[in-house]
């Protein structure tokens, strides 16, 4: 049987409501950092292969098997060496960052996470892992949207703020990051990051 159009098209439309930003400012600008590295798929979390998304060898779809070496490491440099640079400028320019961040990635750079943290940095949830969440099971989704609150509340202080998923949500991903049940470990109502540079 097939379901009512439920897509907004119109929105707004001529009337936009307005903002009302601080000192009447026009233009609000959002500095975001993804922080994906250690969570995408690997063949050491179980995948088969490395992911190459957003690495050179991507668009030439070399279809290496098992572990591209060349692509975990374009991978390890933004841990080991981008994270830190791009932290440098912000901190040292005093301006406020979102961190798009994968809780699997921060959790397994405790550095990087307790860096987040002492910035003051707020963090919009990019998902437990840097995979394609409306590949996932419902149940699954849900289990996964659980790991990454419980992980961010561990890693740097406080449940996510926003949640942006890889590539987008999966048609269930706003019933699960819109709904606050009793558990603290369910996200708070929104999809994308509320608030910027916390400091």
């Amino acid at each position: 049987m097939a379901r009512g159009y439920d897509r907004d098209l119109i929105g707004y439309g001529a009337n936009p409501p307005n903002p009302k930003w601080p000192n009447g400012a026009r233009l609000a600008v959002n500095f975001v950092m993804n922080y994906e590295e250690g969570s995408e798929p690997s063949v050491q979390d179980g995948e088969g292969y490395t992911e190459t998304g957003l690495t050179e060898a991507h668009a030439l779809n070399q279809g290496v098997k098992g572990r591209d070496l060349a692509a975990e490491g374009m991978f390890e440099y933004g841990s080991r060496v981008g994270f830190w640079r791009l932290m440098r400028l912000f901190l040292e320019r005093r301006l406020p960052l979102t961190i798009f961040g994968c809780a699997l990635a921060l959790e397994r750079h405790p550095p990087a996470a307790a860096a987040i943290r002492k910035a003051g940095f707020d963090v919009c949830s990019h998902g437990w892992r840097w995979i394609k969440h409306y590949e996932l099971s419902r149940t699954t989704e849900r289990e996964h949207i659980r790991k990454a609150v419980a992980s961010f509340e561990k890693s740097v202080g406080e449940r996510p703020l926003g949640w942006y998923c890889r590539y987008g949500p999966s048609v269930n991903t706003p019933s699960w990051s819109s709904r606050r049940a009793a558990s603290s470990t369910t996200p708070t109502p929104t999809t994308t990051s509320s608030r910027t540079g916390r400091r």
